[in-house]
């Protein structure tokens, strides 16, 4: 894609929904970053609806430690590697409180080097709770990046560092949650919705599925008479 290209495909995301969040629902930055690490390999839906009862409970780290391991698995053992992620959490928390006062720091290699964050959480976090512009590169990210020619790489870092350097403002703060959503419901990895899509014409996708297939708002044709 070109530069006006570019900015055409995030300026189209951007008048379909201007204010793109995350799916995940949390109280304060500390939840968040719960949220993120427990959704690694698992939906949105299965953490929010495992975060609920959690989150009303639990709202800092000091209260997370006293829930324990075992009392946080009780939570979350819907969630895919709970067992890990349980582990994770826990540990994670007791750094918050031996290594920054019990906050959630704000640069990316004090959150990478919490148990069980990696560079995609971190940027998740970074954006989403202290507005920073960071590309955080999910399975959704790395296939609308790659399939539409926005960000071609081979690994998320290399999507990263294209989308780092080719997202024009004033896109750059909300670029990752248009790609998510975009990859979430339209541009899908078995079944790309082009026939609705609002920047199909930008897209350098090969394969577009231009009709829907019958079922998804295209009617089967009329049997012949005999």
């Amino acid at each position: 894609m070109t530069k006006a290209e570019i900015f055409e495909f995030f300026r189209l995301l951007a008048e379909d929904n201007p204010d793109p969040q995350t799916e995940l629902e949390f109280g304060n930055v500390y939840q968040l970053l719960i949220a993120v690490v427990l959704s690694a390999q698992a939906t949105d839906v299965g953490v929010n609806k495992a975060t609920r009862k959690l989150f009303a409970e639990v709202k800092t780290p000091q209260q997370m430690v006293e829930l324990g391991e075992d009392g946080l698995k009780r939570h979350i053992k819907t969630i895919g590697l709970f067992n890990s992620k349980a582990k994770n959490v826990i540990a994670l928390s007791e750094k918050l409180i031996a290594e920054h006062g019990g906050e959630v720091p704000r640069d990316r290699d004090s959150l990478t080097a919490l148990p069980g964050v990696g560079r995609k959480t971190a940027n998740v976090v970074l954006n989403c709770a202290f507005g920073e512009e960071t590309f955080a590169v999910d399975t959704h990210v790395f296939r609308v990046s790659n399939r539409t020619g926005l960000a071609k790489g081979k690994t998320p870092e290399q999507v990263e560092a294209k989308l780092e350097k080719r997202v024009p403002q004033p896109f750059r703060a909300g670029a990752h949650h248009w790609l998510i959503l975009h990859g979430r419901y339209t541009c899908k990895a078995r079944l790309p919705e082009c026939w609705r899509c609002a920047v199909n014409h930008l897209c350098e996708f090969r394969n577009k599925v231009l009709e829907p297939p019958v079922g998804r708002g295209r009617r089967a044709p009329a049997p012949r008479s005999a």
